[in-house]
């Protein structure tokens, strides 16, 4: 085998295995809700904060990661913010009060707020141009297998062995992983003693006035608006659902055990693992990205409103709708190809976080959002200390989901005319 294409897989390969940690801890929340209600006491709305409070950091920070990875490598970005996100994780595993456990996971989100970026600057500097929509896809599958051991599989974890040491075994493969990095990851080939691959532009060195210029260029673009508000409300909804709420919905709903419900997230982690690399691979094949997605996005409007006008239904039709909804939410990950191609490469990284920085702050709204409307509609009934929640309370948070939607159809459509035009 090629030296090149060996080390090229290696490197990501280990940047992948940081980022599917980043997958579980982000998702998560799902299967500990019950246990970290009756651990801390908590509200809807405080459980919210507490899943959202990973996302605050991790969605101030993926700009100036994406502008911290043009500048640094993948390489020391990626060892760094997986040794935080590792401490975090054994920090929350062990935290005595509500307001540690906040600290904490917002640490974790501090260290996983580089990792993505970091894989996508290595897959620029290491892959040809129309490989790049297939690495984002297959990297999001990753991510995406990290979430789907957050369902089951943590589950079932958290019933042998309890919640905290589950968490704390987590952080301490992480540093493993952060070991893993330093060892099989180069930012370059040259930094690998290898030659240029064919096909793969340089690797741009930038000042810090050139990292100024592309910083105002990008967010001087009306497409990276577009493209930001339409993860705004994708992700933002996405890691509502998936990530927290809709485990109690399936426990409190249907009447299943948590362990049960995680299997129809589980189904649902399916579908985000396939969709984002069938995706980037029909668009690489048809040349084509932003009419997949649009396209995408009206199914999955579709899907909100049902959930939003009926509340309940089949648990096989549930299942299935998640898996739909996950599945076609893999072509939000053609927007990052999007906004690659829409500069030059010196401003990629700095331009994949920008949108990706909008994105992952409606993951630190909408959880919040979603529990304060089932607080609104609590009728005061608990058990074992938690809160039950009404099925209007779901339908007005599944018709909130519907609304973002509808504005996500808005923004695919204007993007696409501003990049026709």
């Amino acid at each position: 085998m090629d030296r090149s294409i060996y080390r090229r897989w290696l490197g990501w390969a280990a940047l992948s295995l940081a980022f599917l940690s980043v997958g579980l801890h982000r998702t998560s929340m799902g299967v500990l809700a019950e246990v970290l209600v009756r651990t801390f006491e908590t509200t809807g709305t405080e459980l919210g904060l507490l899943h959202s409070s990973f996302f605050y950091l991790y969605a101030a920070l993926q700009l100036p990661a994406g502008i911290i990875t043009d500048y640094a490598g993948s390489r020391k970005t990626a060892v760094y913010g997986t040794l935080v996100m590792s401490v975090g994780a054994m920090v929350f595993a062990v935290s005595p009060t509500y307001t540690v456990a906040l600290a904490a996971r917002a640490l974790i989100g501090l260290g996983a707020s580089v990792l993505y970026l970091a894989v996508l600057r290595f897959c620029a500097n290491w892959f040809r141009a129309n490989e790049f929509a297939t690495l984002s896809g297959l990297t999001l599958t990753v991510g995406a297998l990290g979430g789907i051991l957050a369902t089951t599989p943590l589950a079932i974890a958290v019933s042998q062995i309890g919640w905290r040491e589950s968490i704390f075994g987590i952080g301490v493969i992480g540093i493993l992983t952060a070991i893993f990095v330093y060892t099989a990851v180069r930012n370059t080939p040259m930094d690998a003693g290898l030659s240029q691959i064919d096909g793969v532009p340089p690797a741009p060195t930038l000042s810090i006035a050139d990292i100024k210029s592309n910083l105002f260029h990008v967010l001087q673009t009306p497409v990276t608006w577009l493209l930001g508000l339409f993860l705004f409300c994708g992700i933002g909804v996405d890691f509502t659902i998936f990530g927290l709420w809709g485990i109690p919905y399936l426990v409190q709903s249907y009447g299943l055990t948590v362990t049960s419900a995680s299997s129809y997230v589980l189904v649902a982690g399916i579908g985000w693992v396939f969709g984002p690399i069938v995706f980037g691979v029909v668009s690489d094949r048809l040349e084509t990205r932003m009419p997949l997605v649009l396209g995408s996005v009206l199914v999955i409007t579709l899907i909100w409103v049902t959930f939003a006008v009926f509340g309940t239904a089949n648990l096989l039709l549930v299942g299935a709708l998640f898996f739909t909804v996950r599945f076609m939410g893999g072509s939000g990950a053609l927007t990052f190809t999007v906004i690659k191609e829409r500069f030059d490469p010196a401003a990629a990284g700095t331009a994949i976080g920008a949108i990706n920085s909008m994105g992952w702050f409606g993951a630190a709204v909408f959880p919040i959002l979603f529990g304060t409307m089932l607080d609104t509609f609590w009728t005061g009934e608990t058990i074992n200390g938690a809160r039950v929640y009404t099925e209007t309370g779901y339908r007005i948070g599944f018709a909130l989901a519907a609304g973002a939607a509808v504005f996500m159809v808005v923004c695919a459509f204007w993007a696409i005319r501003r990049l026709d035009s």
